[in-house]
């Protein structure tokens, strides 16, 4: 009898969220997302923003999905790239902050209406924009909190969606 070989099972996928605090110059967003891009790595949310005028810096997070391997093969080639300052994996150096906003614009009247408002009350969405047919919520908390909310209104009459991708910082006094 011949043994048969032994198959684990294949390394989980995880989500990360890396923050990189790089030279806010032309271009520079563009080689971190060519970065990405070339290597066939996906990218599920991307924000970039100016964080220091005077040392012209700028933060980009980014949230993307991999094995362990792929997420460290990540990091280790945007350690690389000549604008990047530092690359800190929030996901792997504790605990962190992470945020999202989204405007929903939903529409109805009647009852539709008065539930719209009702949720939009229990989720801490304030209304923006209103017609007589139609409404516009701003929502900032966790993407799972926004997508039950958007869930929940597209039973009411979601007409569309903006949301601006994650935005994240490490908890304490360290890191970036």
């Amino acid at each position: 009898m011949t043994a048969r070989p032994v198959l684990s099972a294949p390394p989980a996928i995880e989500r990360h969220t890396i923050s990189i605090l790089v030279d806010n110059e032309p271009g520079v967003l563009a080689r971190v997302i060519g970065l990405f891009s070339g290597r066939g790595y996906n990218i599920e949310s991307l924000t970039v923003a100016e964080v220091d005028r005077d040392a012209t810096l700028s933060r980009i997070t980014i949230v993307t999905t991999g094995t362990p391997m792929i997420i460290e093969q990540i990091k280790a080639q945007l350690g690389r790239l000549v604008p990047v300052h530092r690359v800190h994996d929030l996901t792997m150096e504790g605990p962190f902050v992470e945020r999202e906003t989204a405007l929903v614009k939903v529409a109805g009247t009647g009852e539709k209406r008065v539930e719209a408002l009702r949720l939009a009350d229990v989720f801490k969405a304030r209304v923006v924009d209103a017609t007589i047919t139609s409404f516009v919520f701003e929502i900032t908390g966790q993407g799972e909190e926004l997508d039950r909310f958007i869930g929940l209104m597209a039973e009411l009459g979601l007409v569309g969606v903006s949301r601006t991708g994650v935005v994240a910082m490490s908890r304490g006094p360290g890191g970036i």
